[in-house]
């Protein structure tokens, strides 16, 4: 399934949206006109569990192509936010996961050129969460070294402490784009927090992918553009620890939650190891995508 959280009006209250091609439909409307229930927002039906997905699967088959009158806006009028706009927790970031960009981030940032031998785990508050089409905000009296980073994130289902690497990827409910924005030189003392942790530094979306549908997400294309110009290509195959290493890692100390949030890193080609070096200014633009997820688009303004 593709899901969203979207509203249609500036002023309305955000609904949770199933697309079909070109069209969204409202989930607790169709259940709804169907005489049942389900929630109305992504954090509320990731929480209600594998029960509320089956049941929206059963509701998709009996009404796709009749949709009920109501249900139904296209995707062309609709204003994606980020699909879970406020986690309830800080989004669990990690650094240095693909081999090439260790090395560019070695020559250029002083890390380690050895790859790492345990996850680089930093995180992101809720605060920075963005989403389509909102700026990112370019505060110069903080930064000089804005940069981009595309990365895979993981959206969990079903939480749980100690999951071992064999089960990891069944507590997944899905896939989503995360643009983890750095200010280069806000890092104090190795501390990431305020160079990865600023409001806007994490537009997100634009629709959340489950699981289900995305055959390997260890072998999906991501890219980022800026101004058009293409910036990073690459694959999520080249991550140094895979999905199933981040969730047993992570979860080996802190329980993981339903909506908690995993941006698996991102690879070669941000700002900082380019020759010369290359940051965002107020009015560049900035797409990220990944294969099978779509694209996520953002201006930078100025702070």
């Amino acid at each position: 399934m593709k899901l969203a959280t979207y509203r249609i009006k500036i002023d309305e209250q955000a609904r949770l949206g199933y697309i079909d091609d070109n069209i969204v439909i409202d989930v607790n409307l169709l259940a709804e006109i169907a005489g049942e229930y389900l929630p109305a927002t992504m954090q509320s039906f990731i929480d209600a569990g594998i029960s509320a997905k089956t049941r929206l699967g059963e509701l998709i088959k009996q009404y796709q192509g009749n949709w009920p009158a109501g249900t139904t806006s296209a995707v062309s009028d609709t204003r994606f936010l980020a699909p879970i706009p406020r986690p309830q927790k800080n989004i669990f970031g990690i650094g240095l996961n693909y081999t090439e960009h260790v090395a560019e981030s070695a020559r250029s940032l002083d890390t380690s050129a050895e790859l790492p031998q345990e996850p680089v785990i930093f995180t992101k508050p809720p605060t920075t969460v963005t989403s389509w089409n909102s700026p990112i905000v370019h505060r110069n009296s903080l930064t000089q070294q804005l940069d981009w980073e595309v990365e895979l994130a993981v959206i969990i289902g079903s939480g749980g402490s100690s999951i071992p690497k064999e089960d990891a990827l069944n507590h997944v409910f899905g896939y989503t784009i995360i643009n983890d924005v750095s200010a280069r030189d806000c890092r104090r003392a190795g501390q990431w927090i305020v160079s990865k942790g600023q409001d806007s530094f994490a537009p997100m979306g634009p629709i959340i992918v489950t699981a289900d549908e995305v055959k390997d997400p260890h072998n999906l294309n991501l890219w980022l553009k800026k101004n058009g110009e293409m910036k990073q290509n690459s694959n999520t195959k080249f991550m140094l620890f895979k999905i199933p290493e981040l969730i047993a890692d992570i979860s080996s100390g802190m329980r993981l939650e339903p909506g908690d949030i995993i941006a698996t890193g991102t690879p070669s080609g941000v700002g900082a190891g380019r020759d010369p070096q290359e940051w965002m200014w107020p009015g560049d633009i900035i797409e990220a995508g990944i294969e099978g997820i779509g694209t996520i688009r953002n201006p930078v303004i100025k702070g």
